[in-house]
Order: C-alpha cells, then sequence, then structure tokens
C-alpha cells in the first residue's frame, strides 16, 4: 500500500488509464475460510504467508480501495459457499446488508464509484430482501455476489434471474466471477451489464484457447502440424502472425511466450464478443445472436471447473 501511494495510486503504478474496478476482498475472506473467523464488524484471519494476524472490515477494506484509488470499489460482503444452510445464508445477507451501510459512509477517492454487492444464495426472498435493502442505500451500481462459488450453472442462472428484477435497469449490473463465453451470452439476455473473469488467462496457462464454438487444447498432440491461426478469421496479433503447431511448441517447451499469445487471443475474443453483443442489442437481433451463438458453442467441462473459485 505505502509503495502504491507513492506512485500516486494504481493508475500511475500501472500506467493504465482507463477504469479499474477493486473488489473488497469478500470474496477472497470467502476463499480463506480454513483460516479465518467472522465476526460481527468484519474478518479476522491469518496471514497464509506468515500466520500473522490480520482484520478487514468495511473501514479497513474502504480505505484501502481508496489508497488504490480505484474508479469503482465494491462494498465488503459477506460471501457464503453455495453448500451453506438457510440460516447461514441469511445470517450472510444481515452481514452483508450492515456492512455495506458502513461502507457507504466511508470516505472515498476523488470520483470514486461505490457499487453494493447482493447476496442471498438460491433463496428467492433472501436476494430479493437483500437487493432492496441496497438499492434503498443508492449505490452507484449493483452486483450479483454468491456466483462463481461452486455451484452448478443452473443454480448459478438462477440467483441472477431471482437478483436482476429487483435492480434499477438504468443503473450499471455486474455478475461477479463469471464466465464463459456462452454464459456472458445468457447473463446478458437476463439483464447483466458488467463482468469479471480470470478465464482468459488462466485457461491460456494451461494451453487452451477460446474460439466462438467452445475451447481446444493447443498442447495436444493434434496441433503438432496445424498450420492455421488458434481461429480462422480473428483479427488478434496471435492468429494475425502465429500458427498453431508454432503455439503448441512454445507451450510444450515451457516458453513464456506461449501463455502469452493464446492469453491475447482469449482475451481478444471476449472483447469481441462483447462488442459484436453491444452492436446485436442496438440493432435489435440479440435475440438471433444469442440462439445462433448458443447452438454453434460447445462448452466443455474443464473450463466451467476452472472458473470455480475464482474470480
Amino acid at each position: 500500500m505505502e509503495i502504491i501511494g507513492q506512485a500516486g495510486g494504481l493508475h500511475r503504478f500501472m500506467n493504465w488509464p482507463l477504469p479499474i474496478l477493486t473488489d473488497s476482498g469478500g470474496f477472497q475472506v470467502f476463499s480463506l475460510a480454513k483460516i479465518r473467523k467472522i465476526k460481527a464488524h468484519g474478518v479476522e484471519f491469518r496471514s497464509h504467508l506468515d500466520g500473522s494476524l490480520l482484520f478487514l472490515g468495511p473501514k479497513e477494506s474502504m480505505g484501502i480501495q481508496r489508497e488504490l484509488g480505484s474508479d469503482i470499489a465494491m462494498v465488503f460482503d459477506d460471501c457464503p459457499p453455495h453448500t451453506a444452510t438457510a440460516k447461514e445464508v441469511r445470517a450472510a445477507v444481515e452481514r452483508t446488508i450492515r456492512w455495506a451501510g458502513e461502507c457507504r459512509e466511508q470516505p472515498r477517492a476523488p470520483g470514486q464509484l461505490v457499487f453494493g454487492i447482493v447476496q442471498g444464495g438460491s433463496h428467492a426472498e433472501l436476494r430479493a430482501h437483500c437487493a432492496r435493502e441496497l438499492v434503498a442505500m443508492n449505490f452507484d451500481g449493483y452486483a450479483i455476489g454468491g456466483v462463481s462459488v461452486g455451484e452448478p450453472e443452473p443454480e448459478m442462472l438462477r440467483a441472477v434471474e431471482l437478483t436482476e428484477p429487483h435492480l434499477p435497469a438504468h443503473q450499471p449490473r455486474y455478475a461477479m466471477g463469471l464466465g464463459t463465453p456462452a454464459q456472458l451470452v445468457e447473463l446478458v439476455a437476463r439483464g447483466v451489464d458488467m463482468f469479471d473473469c480470470v478465464l482468459p488467462t488462466r485457461v491460456a496457462r494451461n494451453g487452451t484457447a477460446f474460439t466462438r464454438r467452445g475451447t481446444f487444447a493447443i498442447k495436444g498432440g493434434a496441433c503438432k502440424a496445424d498450420f492455421r491461426p488458434i481461429e480462422e478469421g480473428c483479427e488478434c496479433f496471435a492468429c494475425r502472425n502465429h500458427t498453431r503447431a508454432y503455439i503448441r511448441h512454445l507451450l510444450n517447451v515451457n516458453e513464456i511466450l506461449g501463455l502469452r499469445l493464446v492469453s491475447i487471443h482469449n482475451s481478444h475474443l471476449y472483447l469481441r464478443l462483447m462488442a459484436d453483443i453491444r452492436a446485436h442489442l442496438a440493432a435489435g437481433t440479440f435475440g438471433a445472436f444469442r440462439e445462433e451463438f448458443i447452438a454453434h458453442y460447445t462448452p466443455t467441462s474443464r473450463v466451467l471447473a476452472a472458473r470455480v473459485m475464482e474470480r
């Protein structure tokens, strides 16, 4: 924090002039469930690095995000696992609402927006209750939390469907930690505006490439003498300059350039997909686009599993 503060915030530290969204730490606390203890005003946990005792609550979380100087800061929430009981989810919702109110009162960096996070698992009444309470606090946007926590895809979609009707249509609605290309299309159809996900680069590190038709493993023997680009018609740097055979070679000799080229391609595909979605929404043709895309996209269990537990 001291180094980033000295640099003048994340934008200057990274030399990144475009928007930055920072998470509050709520999901990270969820992922550290074995070494943390939830208390009334935050979470106490042991450092996974040196075992030192640490505390993170609404005040601390917002203070860190203020110092980072992000454009969008997220409230500190309690993210229960998908296996939590109804009683546990209700307790998490009440903590999330209480902590959101505390976050709302904290000072912000200049121009910084703050988004609320709706929890509630797959319980309709809890999702609606949490959403109503957060909307009453008048945040700048609203996230659908508690997804991408190990639940089956139908349950994830249901959580979004239970939440979205209770969020203002004129403010951003953000699905946290999602998703595959097909999931993005389906979530836009359900009223979601914003996403974040590690998948494009995470699966690239395993040698997996996304295409408009699904995924495939470039490291496999089938690409050994395949001199086509990763995806025909793609305009990314990797596809314009290199073949599957060359990228496979890089991956199999552990050359870092291979991971970078697949990451470039996957990121480009995601950006191009979202641009196409916006164009079809503007033209009134999104329904037909969605139907065609889903009909031709074949997901893989490996990719779907990779999204779990990281966002």
